[in-house]
C-alpha cells in the first residue's frame, strides 16, 4: 500500500499563484483521490475557507497580497486541527522554521519532488485521522479531544453532551483562547448530526457587504461579479452545524435574517425570488459581553434570547485548578507527535515557568508557548530557554517576589519558617510531576531524568 491509498479522499485547498505548479499540485492529488481546492492569492483562500470547508490547506510563502505565513497564522487562531504545508523556495529554510513555529505541520522545498508532496500529504492526514481517533477514544478528564478533569470543566462537558442531543440553538461564552470552538466541535461529534457536516466561520472576518450572500447564497446576476449561482454557508453545512464565531459582529441587518432562517427553517438567496428550505444547528459563539451590546443597539435582544436559552461557559484557565499539568502533557505529546519528534523530558525550570504563568490568551497561548518549545526543543528536552521571553521574564519575577524555590509551595511564608530540607523538595516534586502526568509514572520517570525504579523507590520511600 502506498502512502496516497492510506488514507481516505479529503478536501485539500491549494494556494499559489504560478498556475503551472498549481496545475501539477492539482493532478497529483486529484490522481490520489483527493478533492482539490484552488487559490491565487491568501485573500482568495480565505474567501473559499468561509464557505468550503477542506482538511488540508498547501500554501506558497510568498503570495501576491497577504504571504503564506500570514495565512498560516490567521488561520492557527481560528482552527487548530486544520492541516497546514507550506511551500518555500530552496535556500529559505529560515522561512520554514519560522513556518513550523507558526504552527505548519510540513514545508516542501521548490522545485518540488511529487514523491515528498504525496509523503507529506500523507503524513498530515494520517496525524489529523489518528487525531480525530484519539478524541473518540478519548481518556476520562477528555471530552472530544478537550481536556479537562478540574470540576468547573467536569460540569461543562457534562452539559455539553445533554445539550448536544437537543437540535436547538446554542451558544458559547468565553474568554478569547479558551477553545469554543473546539466545544462546538465537541457538541457536534457527541450530537445525531455528527456524520453531516460542521462549517465554521469567523463573523469577524467576513465584510459587511458580503455577509448576506455568504450565509444564504445568491443567484446569477443578482449583483456584479454574481456571474454563478452560490451556495451559502446555511446550504453548505445542511444536515450538520453551522458555527458562528465572533456573532457579536455581525451587522444589526443580518442578525434579523439569521432570526428569520433560525424561526422558519428557510433561507432566500440574494437575489432569489424562492425560500429554500435548510436543515442546520446553530452554534453561535462570542467573547462580548451581549446584553451590553443590547442595551447600546448593536444587538438583536430577541436574536439574543432565542441563542441563549440554551448557553454554555467555557471558564478561563485562572479558574481550572488542576488542569494545567494536564493541559501541558497533553500539548507536548501533541505536538512533539505533530512535528514526529521525540520529546523525553522538561527542565524543572521549565516546568515551573510554564506552571507560574498567568495565561492572559488562556489554553491559546499556553499551546502557542508548547507548540514553540517543542519546536525549538533540540536535545529531546524542552528547556526553560525554549519558551517564550514574557513567560519566562513573568516566571522569573514571580519566584523573586515571593522568594520561592522549586514551587511556591516550597517556600516559607514568614522567615521564622524552617525551609525545607533537600529531600523533601524532591518529594514534592516529584509528587507534582506525578500529578502533572495524571499519574503515569512512565512519563514522570521520563520528565524527571531517572529510571522508573529510581522512581518507584522513592516514592516508597515518600
Amino acid at each position: 500500500m502506498t502512502p496516497k491509498d492510506a488514507v481516505p479522499p479529503c478536501p485539500i485547498l491549494i494556494v499559489e499563484d504560478d498556475p503551472a505548479i498549481l496545475e501539477l499540485l492539482e493532478e497529483e492529488l486529484q490522481e490520489a483521490g483527493h478533492a482539490t481546492l484552488g487559490a491565487a492569492s491568501a485573500e482568495e483562500a480565505l474567501a473559499t475557507l468561509s464557505h468550503s470547508p477542506v482538511a488540508l490547506v498547501i500554501s506558497d510563502v510568498r503570495l501576491p497580497g497577504m504571504s503564506g505565513l500570514a495565512l498560516l497564522e490567521q488561520l492557527r487562531t481560528e482552527n487548530s486541527t486544520l492541516g497546514f504545508i507550506v511551500i518555500t523556495a530552496f535556500g529559505t529554510i529560515d522561512q520554514a522554521v519560522e513556518a513550523l513555529k507558526l504552527g505548519a505541520d510540513d514545508f516542501l522545498t521548490k522545485p518540488l519532488d511529487l514523491e515528498n508532496v504525496r509523503e507529506a500529504v500523507f503524513r498530515v492526514l494520517e496525524h489529523r485521522r489518528l487525531a480525530e481517533r484519539f478524541q473518540r477514544d478519548a481518556p476520562p478528564g477528555h471530552f472530544h479531544g478537550i481536556v479537562g478533569g478540574s470540576e468547573p470543566m467536569q460540569a461543562l462537558f457534562h452539559d455539553a453532551a445533554r445539550l448536544a442531543k437537543s437540535d436547538a440553538p446554542i451558544l458559547v461564552l468565553g474568554e478569547s483562547g479558551t477553545g469554543k470552538e473546539l466545544l462546538a466541535r465537541a457538541i457536534h461529534a457527541e450530537s445525531p448530526r455528527a456524520e453531516g457536516p460542521f462549517v465554521a466561520v469567523n463573523c469577524a472576518s467576513i465584510p459587511g457587504e458580503l455577509m448576506e450572500s455568504e450565509f444564504f447564497g445568491h443567484v446569477k446576476g443578482a449583483f456584479t461579479g454574481a456571474s454563478d449561482h452560490r451556495q451559502g454557508l446555511f446550504q453548505s453545512a445542511r444536515g450538520g452545524s453551522l458555527f458562528l464565531d465572533e456573532i457579536g459582529e455581525m451587522s444589526p441587518e443580518l442578525q434579523a435574517k439569521l432570526l428569520r432562517a433560525l424561526q422558519e427553517k428557510t433561507v432566500r438567496p440574494v437575489g432569489g425570488e424562492r425560500e429554500e428550505p435548510v436543515d442546520v444547528r446553530i452554534i453561535a459563539a462570542t467573547h462580548r459581553d451581549l446584553e451590553q451590546a443590547i442595551e447600546t443597539g448593536h444587538f438583536r435582544s430577541d436574536l439574543f434570547y432565542r441563542l441563549e436559552t440554551f448557553s454554555l461557559r467555557i471558564p478561563p484557565l485562572r479558574e481550572r485548578e488542576g488542569d494545567l499539568e494536564r493541559l501541558i502533557t497533553a500539548l507536548i505529546d501533541k505536538h512533539a507527535d505533530a512535528q514526529q519528534k521525540r520529546i523525553e523530558g522538561i527542565e524543572p525550570a521549565a516546568l515551573q515557568a510554564l506552571l507560574a504563568y498567568g495565561y492572559p490568551g488562556n489554553v491559546r497561548e499556553l499551546e502557542n508557548a508548547i507548540m514553540r518549545a517543542v519546536t525549538l526543543a533540540d536535545s529531546g528536552e524542552i528547556r526553560h530557554a525554549d519558551l517564550p521571553e514574557r513567560l519566562r521574564e513573568q516566571a522569573q519575577a514571580s519566584r523573586r517576589e515571593s522568594g520561592e524555590v522549586v514551587a511556591g509551595s516550597l517556600a516559607p511564608s514568614t522567615p521564622q519558617q524552617a525551609w525545607p530540607s533537600l529531600e523533601e523538595v524532591e518529594k514534592r516534586y516529584i509528587r507534582k510531576v506525578l500529578d502533572a502526568t495524571g499519574g503515569n509514572k512512565r512519563r514522570t520517570a521520563d520528565i524527571l531524568g531517572i529510571a522508573r525504579r529510581t522512581l518507584y523507590r522513592r516514592l516508597d520511600d515518600g
